[in-house]
């Protein structure tokens, strides 16, 4: 089975281009929902957030995201220390869910992460797609999407690693400038993978 990696930066489309390829039957690993689920899930994985960032980011035993959001993208070293102890987590996690996929016999599995060359989960990875789309776009969905000013996105997309980075550690770049453009993407690429590395 094929372990294909999809990353981007915030905005670009990956989870769109996720929806996409799990419509034509591939299973998709989603890391930052699962981080978030482990977050206020796993007891070991709360108790190392709180020794950080205080008891009370938890608000009745929910993590606030909000707060915690504020602390980490406007101090690198708490996002650091947040960074350390959730991948370690994820990829434990992941691993057990790549074991699970395998059994079943698909061809491929996508995980999707925003930090996948960050957090060096790649090497783990057979190939990697990044979702790509111009810096404007990104900005502006995801000022609509959550209700943030732009000095508030342009400070995450600047905590990431920059787009053409990423672009040039991939094995299959897929343009997101429209839907539809994102949908013949991702099926050209689709079967491209599975005719060529399944």
């Amino acid at each position: 089975m094929l372990k294909v990696g999809i990353t981007g930066g915030i905005g670009s489309g990956k989870t769109t281009a996720c929806r996409l390829f799990e419509q034509l039957g591939v299973p998709v690993y989603y890391a930052d929902d699962r981080a978030k689920w482990l977050q206020n899930n796993e007891p070991s994985l709360i108790s190392e957030i709180k020794e950080i960032f205080g008891s009370n980011i938890y608000i009745n035993g929910e993590l606030n995201k909000v707060e915690l959001g504020k602390i980490v993208f406007s101090d690198k070293k708490k996002l650091e220390a947040l960074n350390a102890i959730v991948h370690p987590a994820v990829f434990k996690d992941a691993a057990e869910w790549q074991e699970k996929q395998q059994k079943k016999a698909f061809a491929y599995t996508l995980k999707e992460a925003a930090l996948l060359f960050e957090t060096g989960s790649y090497k783990t990875l057979d190939k990697i797609i990044v979702v790509s789309a111009p810096l404007e776009l990104r900005i502006e969905r995801v000022m609509s999407r959550d209700k943030l000013s732009r000095e508030e996105v342009i400070k995450r997309i600047n905590n990431q690693m920059p787009q053409e980075e990423k672009e040039k550690m991939a094995d299959f770049v897929l343009n997101n400038l429209s839907l539809q453009d994102l949908e013949r993407e991702v099926l050209n690429l689709h079967h491209l993978i599975k005719d060529k590395y399944c």
